[in-house]
């Protein structure tokens, strides 16, 4: 991130401009101020804020990880409900709105990008559900998650390597705290399959502009044993999806 002095700060005005609110494949309940053009954006955004440098507009989009994750929570409201839910490089805030749709008790959600906390706020109030939104590096604070979280979400965060093993050492904090793990990730290259145990799959479709091809499969994954708040049982469900 980047700021000083004489930086304008993100506001709604940027994120209205250049994206329109609208619902998302699989999720169609759920409305996300989107873009069309990620580069354009991307631009405006810095021309907007007068700040340069600014990282990718991920928050414009609905990636593959977190359409099926945010399905699954909504097919599945008895591993959210009641529940206190943080969700880590939460970009739109897709999947933490799908957590309080679903019934949390409370939900994070993380982001560095400061533009990307302005629009999950957005995102959330444009769908009815409190969700806090948070601009902050969390991944390397050990004291993260808390105690009391029940449920690590992740989604489309193991594109990079050392951002995924930052990644799942905070998963598995989380989990040795007692929180369940979930992961949404179409299996990109630094997914540590090994270290987790596949629940659900979709076919998420229109992502041609974001992955090169309209129907993505993607799967949900959970870090395995048993947490003090564990998911739901482990199962392999396969599940296709046509708006």
């Amino acid at each position: 991130m980047t700021g000083g002095a004489g930086k304008r700060r993100a506001t709604p005005e940027m994120i209205q401009t250049g994206t329109q609110l609208r619902s998302v494949p699989l999720v169609p309940d759920i409305r996300l101020h989107q873009a069309d053009d990620p580069i354009s954006l991307w631009q405006r955004t810095e021309l907007t804020s007068g700040r340069t440098g600014l990282d990718p507009p991920f928050w414009a989009f609905a990636w593959a990880g977190g359409l099926a994750l945010a399905r699954y929570l909504l097919d599945h409201p008895e591993t959210i409900r009641g529940r206190n839910a943080v969700d880590i490089a939460s970009g739109s805030g897709l999947v933490a709105i799908a957590a309080a749709k679903a019934g949390a008790a409370a939900v994070t959600a993380y982001d560095i990008d400061p533009v990307a906390a302005v629009a999950i706020r957005m995102n959330a109030a444009a769908n009815d559900v409190t969700v806090l939104a948070v601009c902050a590096d969390v991944l390397d604070q050990d004291n993260l998650p808390a105690s009391g979280t029940d449920l690590v979400l992740v989604a489309d965060a193991f594109y990079q390597r050392d951002l995924a093993g930052k990644v799942m050492r905070f998963a598995e904090r989380g989990h040795a705290r007692g929180a369940a793990v979930l992961v949404g990730d179409l299996g990109r290259a630094y997914l540590p399959r090994d270290r987790l145990t596949p629940l659900a799959s979709y076919d998420v479709p229109g992502q041609c502009m974001l992955e090169g091809s309209d129907i993505q499969r993607t799967s949900i994954w959970a870090l395995p044993g048993r947490p003090a708040a564990a998911p739901v049982a482990m199962r392999e469900v396969s599940v296709s999806y046509r708006e």
